[in-house]
């Protein structure tokens, strides 16, 4: 039976990471898309009177900004993760009780399932908790729902990285951890388009599917703050989150940036919570504007 740390670690650096080994098919899908949507130049408007971008489509400055941050965000997350890995493998090697198998089917089950969950409820704090949504709002900045939306990617990974401490502290090693991982981002690469419709309802059921992640990135009241799943939409029917696609969603934020710097819109709501900070007149209201939910203002009661 071969060593499976052995064959990994035979491969070059760069192809250790699922990432970089999915990336020749990134760019071939997003070739793919773009070619398929470069008839739909028009704006459409749904029965509402609300005008939407095309479905499917593509706009230049709006895909060059999202590329952009995503290669910048190949380098960042690859810096916390070095940081990380001190601390995984101190917690890996004194604090864990057992260490599990590599070799074994079902720590690659935990792995698996074990990162979907702690996805889920990181993704779900990201949209409750400001500063961190501060960090997470730029992947939801696109007016534009493809695959170019998908690699719109945020550079501050912290929050990701304190959410997987539990993985190591069961036994799992830190590299297996960062596959996980990875191997969960490049599925949620592919739930980022327009051009696929509804799957056989059991795939429905339970995976998330790009009718599933539409509404996620929907900024309609109705589908803010729903289908917070990677792979699976277990999670979301599991804790009452989950809302079905009803209507092509209206993509990006509630209050639009309006910019494609891609620094601004890293940036633009730290920025906010500093001006909101600044402005607060009592202790209880500055904690309010970081650690309340996005859009949080004080009421008369406070």
């Amino acid at each position: 039976m071969f060593d499976l740390p052995d064959v990994w670690n035979s491969l070059p650096v760069p192809l250790r990471d699922p990432v970089a080994l999915a990336i020749p098919f990134f760019v071939l899908f997003l070739a793919i898309e773009w070619i398929a949507a470069r008839h739909l130049t028009e704006p459409q408007t749904d029965d509402a009177g609300r005008t939407h971008p095309p479905e499917g489509g593509y706009e230049q400055r709006d895909a060059r900004a999202s590329v952009s941050m995503g290669l910048v965000s190949v380098a960042t997350s690859a810096a916390w993760k070095a940081l990380a890995l001190v601390a995984y493998a101190a917690i890996y090697a004194y604090l864990a009780p057992w260490h599990l198998p590599v070799d074994a089917w079902y720590t690659w089950v935990i792995l698996i399932v074990g990162v979907d969950f702690l996805f889920y409820w990181y993704h779900r704090i990201a949209h409750r908790v400001r500063i961190v949504w501060a960090t997470h709002q730029a992947h939801h900045s696109s007016e534009y729902y493809n695959f170019a939306t998908a690699l719109r990617q945020k550079w501050n990974n912290s929050g990701e990285i304190v959410m997987w401490i539990p993985l190591p502290l069961i036994g799992i090693p830190p590299w297996m951890v960062f596959v996980g991982f990875s191997v969960n981002l490049v599925f949620q690469f592919f739930v980022h388009t327009e051009h696929v419709d509804r799957l056989p309802r059991p795939i429905e059921y339970v995976f998330n599917t790009p009718s599933h992640h539409r509404v996620h990135h929907g900024c309609d009241p109705e589908y803010l703050d729903r289908n917070y799943g990677g792979i699976l939409i277990l999670w979301d029917r599991m804790f009452g989150t989950y809302r079905e696609e009803t209507h092509r969603p209206t993509y990006g934020l509630t209050k639009p940036v309006g910019t494609y710097n891609i620094l601004t819109l890293q940036g633009h709501e730290y920025a906010a919570i500093g001006r909101d900070v600044a402005a607060a007149d009592t202790w209880r209201h500055k904690f309010g504007y970081v650690f309340g939910p996005p859009g949080w203002k004080p009421t008369s009661a406070d």
